[in-house]
């Protein structure tokens, strides 16, 4: 959605082909990263979704076994960013809203209930045949991005492999409107709490608390979001047990995959079709925004400017691909390690990241993933 859009502002007419009839109001990616807020302040999107978000300019790590805690403060990062902070607001606020502004344009059309099916390329374009409700229909363009999904079609269609690896566990996602903070009063927006055996993440967006927790491999669906799975969560979390309402409950199973090509041709991967981590961080939804706005500057030049497309697309390419490798996936993957591994060792880095200011300063700024951009746009 985000590159649909970006392209339309520029004049390039675009159409996006949505398997789901709607956009759908689930419990995806909720946080937002302060360069991904400079990206959406230059398409016009950032302040409506600080309407609909929730500010977070701290961040916490914190011990049940101790009770201790340790916060990091964005605003010491004021002085590379006019956005200072994480903001929480949902996946599915940003796609509606970009879904109603391409409503609006004539050079933009998006596809509800059209699930692509296959894909071929040529020297002139694409054809991409796509099912729906009651036909089949093939559309051509110059140019397509695969957006869709870790089960991505036009990954898999083009024969581009997925290498990495899946977690055992599965992951519990629960969302509540219970007052929380009325039982542990030293949380924040974010919070990564650490305990032995019990650990999860839990964040504040609008209305609601989320809640992110390991659950035992081999457990079924039914089993993993049974009432008494929900149960079992907020008595450990909260100390007492009490009924506590759930909003949505959902389980998945989380990997850490990267496309051994972002890119084939005509043919562009960007977002979960292109890589996968596990969700500690929040650099999911960020890190595909990233993609997008890479990727929309190249096909711009290649569209608008007569740039040379097979130079900058494979630019496209080597900037994403390698620093979703080389740094998005290291990141994630020491962040889970950061909150399930040995307590002593964390709260020793963290006492550091306390005492040492200039440590601090690039830990948050690493964490907000500007280094990740800055050594994408190294890359020639």
């Amino acid at each position: 959605m985000v590159a649909a859009y970006a392209l339309a502002l520029q004049g390039i007419s675009v159409r996006v082909l949505e398997s789901a009839p709607t956009c759908l109001e689930d419990m995806r990616a909720s946080t937002l990263h302060p360069p991904t807020l400079e990206m959406l302040e230059k398409l016009g999107l950032r302040q409506t979704l600080e309407d609909q978000g929730l500010r977070a300019p701290l961040y916490q790590y914190s011990n049940r076994n101790t009770g201790r805690t340790f916060s990091l403060d964005m605003s010491e990062i004021g002085d590379i960013t006019p956005y200072p902070y994480r903001l929480q607001c949902e996946q599915w606020k940003l796609t509606r809203l970009i879904a109603a502004k391409l409503a609006e344009m004539p050079n933009a059309e998006v596809l509800f209930s059209h699930q692509v099916a296959n894909c071929v390329q040529g020297s002139n374009g694409v054809q991409v045949s796509v099912e729906t409700p009651f036909d089949i229909k093939l559309f051509h363009a110059d140019y397509l991005i695969g957006a869709d999904g870790g089960n991505s079609t036009v990954r898999k269609w083009l024969g581009i492999g997925f290498d990495g690896f899946t977690y055992d566990e599965t992951f519990l996602t629960l969302s509540t409107a219970y007052p929380i903070e009325e039982h542990l009063p030293w949380v924040k927006e974010v919070n990564y709490v650490s305990g032995d055996p019990f650990w999860c993440v839990l964040l504040k967006v609008p209305g609601l608390w989320r809640v992110l927790v390991p659950q035992k491999s081999g457990a079924s669906v039914a089993e993993v979001t049974s009432d008494a799975a929900k149960d079992a969560v907020f008595a450990e979390l909260l100390g007492v047990n009490i009924p506590v309402q759930t909003e949505h409950r959902t389980c998945y199973r989380v990997h850490q995959r990267v496309a051994n090509s972002f890119r084939q041709g005509r043919i562009m991967l960007a977002g979960d079709s292109a890589h996968l981590n596990n969700p500690l961080g929040g650099f999911g939804m960020n890190s595909g925004i990233h993609d997008a706005v890479n990727l929309v500057e190249k096909l711009s030049r290649v569209i608008l400017e007569g740039a040379d497309a097979e130079a900058q697309l494979s630019l496209y390419d080597r900037q994403r691909r390698t620093v979703t490798r080389d740094f998005v996936q290291a990141q994630t993957i020491a962040n889970k390690a950061a909150v399930e591994d040995k307590v002593d060792a964390r709260e020793t880095h963290l006492a550091h990241l306390e005492a040492d200011a200039d440590a601090r300063h690039e830990y948050i700024v690493q964490q907000a993933m500007f280094r990740s951009l800055e050594k994408a746009a190294a890359i020639v």
